[in-house]
């Protein structure tokens, strides 16, 4: 199966071709560019350097969420837009499980983090066992302190990755009591190689769906949504 994936859940925009044997092409920017500029530029620009036509691909996977909002929906348009154009079937990947698979096939317990604002990530806890993808936890938006908290009481050895790092690193310095490392900045940002391959392990469990049932999955209301609730509650 060849897969074009498309990841934007963050200030990565990355792109990659890949099939069961080989990551035909990647290409992954970290700098702050609006990602409606760069997604359709970037999968012509892979597409025509491996000469590969969309018809060639099997399926769309994209990352889903949790992670920016305006991001999430750029890139879910995007994928669904060639989907649906194309008549290809779409992998819906949740964020931090696409980032777990940057370090596909470690034995430690991964906790992929992503700054969510007000001391708070979104974070997941996930396990390679067997080369088997396990979650031992489901993505959830907690806050810095708790996630620690969880950690210690649950785990002996773990391996952070994603941007979230950068925002609790000081409070992991002082409050955490296990081991637990960074991943390398080779493997600690969003790549559509590892959404890829996430994806490829979907599709083998039958997860392929019509564009027309993929959505962003925020997991929490946006700033608007919350400013306008919170009026609506003083009024």
């Amino acid at each position: 199966m060849k897969i074009l994936a498309i990841e934007s859940s963050a200030i990565t925009a990355s792109t990659a071709i890949v099939d069961e044997e080989n990551v035909i092409a990647e290409y992954t920017i970290n700098h702050k560019k609006t990602h409606s500029q760069t997604l359709l530029p970037m999968i012509d620009e892979i597409c025509a350097m491996t000469e590969t036509e969309v018809d060639d691909i099997d399926a769309i996977a994209v990352s889903v969420g949790p992670g920016s909002f305006t991001g999430l929906r750029i890139g879910v348009a995007t994928a669904k837009g060639i989907a649906l154009s194309k008549d290809k079937p779409m992998i819906a990947v949740p964020t931090l499980e696409g980032l777990a698979y940057n370090l596909v096939g470690t034995s430690k317990v991964i906790v992929p983090i992503m700054d969510a604002k007000r001391k708070h990530v979104y974070s997941g806890i996930y396990t390679f066992e067997n080369g088997q993808f396990k979650e031992l936890r489901k993505t959830n938006l907690i806050a810095i302190e708790d996630l620690a908290k969880e950690l210690n009481d649950n785990y002996e050895d773990v391996v952070f990755l994603g941007d979230g790092i950068e925002v609790a690193r000081d409070y992991f310095k002082e409050n955490l009591k296990i081991n637990y490392t960074e991943a390398s900045i080779v493997n600690r940002k969003h790549k559509a190689s590892s959404v890829a391959l996430r994806a490829l392990d979907l599709a083998k469990e039958g997860k392929l769906e019509s564009g027309d049932n993929i959505s962003p999955d925020y997991l929490r209301p946006s700033q608007a949504e919350r400013e306008l609730e919170a009026k609506k509650k003083r009024s």
